[in-house]
């Protein structure tokens, strides 16, 4: 399997370390990007091919068998229409928000062999989640391919309707900000409270990742891990009665299906 990235940004980044940590061979990527410094940074740290430019009129140099489209949803369709010509029975990857696979394979001349992810920002340390949607002429090998790659990143989610893409982008496309946010704040009522800046920021840091790591690993639901804390009388229901009082699940669902909407709309306007 040799691979071409087109886009070298963070989540490129992210899925290439992934790979270099998995041992796969950095000869077999090819990294497409026009910024020169991104290029040598990329080369530089990963022993990866790059080039500026993807597809010239005078380019005879075939295709990787995989191609990970990594740029910004409002540039897919111009590098599709660049990309089409060329293709033969490659795999295309696409990592771009909203785009939906239909959109993809049209600006592609109609193109089948279509996986679409969405991926998220954990996987900079290989701690991610990323759910996969192909079409249906996708093979097996082909999805083979596209969970080897992603798995590089983190765990990976197969979805059978790409409807629920939206969703996933809701939750762990964007859910990473919540925790910041989550955490942010957990950060300043330490300081209110008068802990140091430093102190505040390991409390609230480790807090997360613990429980996070706590919910991952125990066969407990959710729930009875939240209540298990939760004494009665204690100082933790005080919190959770302040959070409720506050409507703050309310909050975060409404935040949730916010992002799924913003997704959707996404998808339309960049439809045609």
């Amino acid at each position: 399997m040799n691979i071409s990235f087109i886009g070298g940004g963070n989540m490129a980044r992210a899925i290439i370390g992934g790979l270099k940590n998995n041992r796969f061979d950095m000869s077999a990527i090819t990294v497409i990007d026009p910024d020169t410094q991104k290029r040598m940074q990329l080369a530089a740290e990963f022993n990866v091919q790059t080039r500026g430019i993807y597809v010239e009129n005078n380019d005879t140099e075939p295709l990787h068998n995989v191609i990970i489209l990594a740029v910004k949803p409002q540039q897919l369709k111009e590098v599709c229409k660049q990309l089409a010509s060329k293709l033969d029975s490659q795999l295309i990857i696409s990592i771009a928000a909203g785009i939906r696979s239909k959109d993809i394979s049209r600006w592609l001349g109609d193109y089948q062999a279509i996986v679409r992810v969405m991926p998220n920002t954990p996987a900079q340390i290989q701690a991610g989640v990323s759910a996969l949607y192909a079409l249906p002429s996708v093979t097996q090998e082909q999805r083979d391919q596209a969970t080897t790659i992603l798995a590089a990143a983190g765990l990976t989610l197969w979805l059978d309707d790409e409807a629920k893409m939206d969703a996933v982008t809701a939750i762990s496309g964007s859910g990473p900000a919540y925790v910041f946010y989550f955490i942010e704040a957990l950060q300043e009522a330490a300081i209110n409270l008068g802990l140091t800046a430093e102190d505040a920021r390991m409390l609230a840091v480790q807090t997360f990742a613990g429980a996070g790591l706590l919910a991952k690993q125990s066969d407990d639901d959710i729930q009875v891990l939240r209540m298990q804390v939760t004494s009665k009388g204690g100082t933790t229901e005080q919190g959770i009665l302040a959070l409720e009082a506050a409507n703050i699940k309310g909050a975060l669902m409404s935040a949730a299906k916010a992002a799924a909407d913003k997704s959707r709309t996404l998808g339309d306007d960049l439809a045609h």
